[in-house]
């Protein structure tokens, strides 16, 4: 801005130094011209003078002969008798020359024409004589051109010298108008005391303001609820702009693909993660190809699903969005495993059953055989049907929308009674139950609860020492109650302890069964108390034997 107003002025004052030189050379011209003319009238009107009184003789005079103007005087026929410049021989007759033609009529004439004689533009002042005759004096316009082309140096010089003091003046003024512009303070512009030509702009960049202050008020609000959300997502969140650079990473992102911010912000999303499946899946994307992908990070299954994004059918980046599917891929493998294993249990004692009734109905068994094929296709009917019945309650518990009837259930009761039940098969197996603790209630189903004691204290007689012990504590700690199963028996590896509640998993698939086990007993005992929200754990070691811990909220 301040080159634009130097630059301006000085051109305003050259411009203004070149029409005054221009105006000054004209009025020059025309004041050098009228004195020109009034020197000449002054000339012929002294000469007429002197011819009255001394005659043509005169003209002969050393002074008039070295006159600087020509000087010529005409006969009453237009015949040039005297001339201060030129040969009168050789002149023409003159008495058609417009300025003569005048004397001759008026007494005096003047003309400005080109002379041939002198070969410039010429000016001609003639008067008539008392005798008649016509005396005519002539002055070139030259010599006024002359004059004005000897001032031009001194014009020159003296028009830089004005230039010189014009442009440092204007260099200091630009100066002075540019400070207190350069000093606005543009965040309060009316408070400036500047120019009064400059409050409408002021008026306007205070307006402009207000409106940049509300749309970055409504933006910082608008980020701040976006970072809100993001933030608190379990999903990672991931945006990459059309250069393949991260440009936005959530908490949930920096957690899952274990980098920091700093490492993976306006880096090349390669940089956050080395994963072939993740890279193939956003090159994809970057390529207007909405992609997904199952990948596995941390011993975690992450379905990431990364789409383009395009304004104006133009690719500006894409969006990356990855999902905790850990538990869905465990369950879809428990599922399949589980689906395996039913079809396996099921199939062994249908097996069973059909191999041996069908030697029967061939008639290869002897008649005292009967009853023990009798008793072998009794018992694997007995293991098929406990099967099927776990199956089912495992169905019911999987149900989250399955609403049961919840009641306060005595969890001393609960044992004393169950330990009846079992008392034969301890006795069978000599095994000394112990039930012991206090009488304290939870909220809960009682038959779900049943089936989880029923099954641990199973679980404790089968795979228990002979002459071993097994037993039952309750007991309540603050607004906790803690139900206790332990046994003195084979106990479980280390290795084992945390698949024992998966469907069908055997420690020991030979002793499962001998015991008829159907592998389903801990799981019913897991989702029974996920079903009542409770915590289970285990302590367990082999050959001292194993000890499974239920904490219930109290009522």
């Amino acid at each position: 801005m301040r080159q634009k107003i130097f630059k301006s002025m000085g051109v305003l004052i050259a411009a203004s130094l070149i029409l005054s030189y221009v105006l000054m050379i004209g009025v020059m011209y025309q004041q050098l011209l009228t004195n020109m003319e009034k020197e000449v009238q002054r000339e012929v009107t002294y000469l007429r003078s002197a011819l009255d009184i001394a005659g043509v003789t005169y003209l002969e005079n050393e002074i008039v002969k070295d006159a600087s103007n020509r000087i010529t005087l005409v006969d009453q026929d237009g015949t040039v008798l005297f001339d201060s410049m030129e040969d009168i021989k050789t002149l023409e007759n003159h008495k058609d020359r417009p300025e003569i033609m005048d004397a001759f009529n008026k007494g005096e004439g003047t003309s400005v024409r080109f002379s041939t004689t002198l070969g410039q533009q010429t000016f001609y002042y003639a008067m008539k004589l008392n005798n008649g005759m016509i005396i005519r004096v002539a002055n070139t316009t030259d010599s006024v051109f002359s004059m004005i082309t000897d001032s031009i140096p001194m014009f020159i010089i003296l028009g830089i010298i004005v230039l010189g003091i014009a442009m440092g003046i204007a260099r200091f003024q630009t100066k002075r108008i540019i400070i207190p512009i350069n000093n606005l303070n543009l965040e309060t512009p009316l408070e400036n005391d500047v120019y009064e030509e400059l409050t409408p702009l002021l008026h306007r960049i205070e307006n402009q303001n207000r409106l940049i202050e509300k749309q970055l008020s409504k933006l910082n609000k608008r980020k701040e609820e976006f970072n809100a959300i993001t933030e608190n997502m379990r999903e990672a969140l991931i945006i990459i702009n059309k250069r393949s650079i991260v440009l936005s990473m959530n908490k949930a992102a920096t957690e899952i693909l274990d980098v920091s911010r700093e490492e993976g912000l306006e880096r090349h999303f390669i940089t956050i993660s080395r994963d072939n499946e993740f890279q193939t899946t956003v090159e994809a994307a970057m390529s207007g190809v909405s992609s997904d992908a199952i990948i596995m990070l941390n011993n975690k299954y992450y379905k990431i699903m990364a789409n383009p994004v395009c304004v104006e059918d133009t690719l500006n980046g894409c969006v990356i969005l990855m999902l905790d599917v850990t538990e869905k891929q465990r369950a879809e493998q428990m599922r399949k495993e589980f689906s395996a294993n039913v079809s396996h249990e099921l199939k062994t004692p249908l097996m069973s059953i059909s191999g041996y009734a069908e030697i029967m109905n061939n008639g290869l068994v002897k008649s005292e055989d009967v009853a023990e094929f009798s008793g072998r296709i009794y018992s694997e009917a007995t293991r098929l049907t406990n099967l099927v019945e776990d199956i089912i309650k495992l169905s019911r518990l999987d149900e989250d929308n399955k609403v049961f009837e919840q009641e306060e259930v005595n969890l001393l009761v609960l044992a004393e009674d169950i330990k009846e039940r079992l008392l034969p098969q301890a006795t069978k197996k000599n095994v000394e139950l112990r039930v012991l603790g206090e009488n304290v209630k939870v909220k809960g189903i009682r038959q779900i609860l049943d089936e989880m004691l029923f099954n641990l204290l199973d679980n404790a007689i089968k795979y228990n020492e002979d002459g071993g012990k097994a037993g039952v504590s309750v007991v309540k700690e603050n607004d906790k109650v803690i139900l206790s199963v332990w046994d003195t028996g084979i106990g479980i590896p280390k290795e084992h302890q945390d698949r024992i509640f998966e469907r069908f998993y055997r420690v020991d698939k030979s002793h499962s069964r001998e015991t008829g086990g159907t592998g389903l007993g801990l799981s019913i005992v897991k989702h029974g108390a996920i079903y009542h929200k409770a915590d289970i754990k285990i302590d367990s070691e082999v050959s001292r034997g194993t000890k499974i811990i239920i904490t219930f909220k109290t009522i």
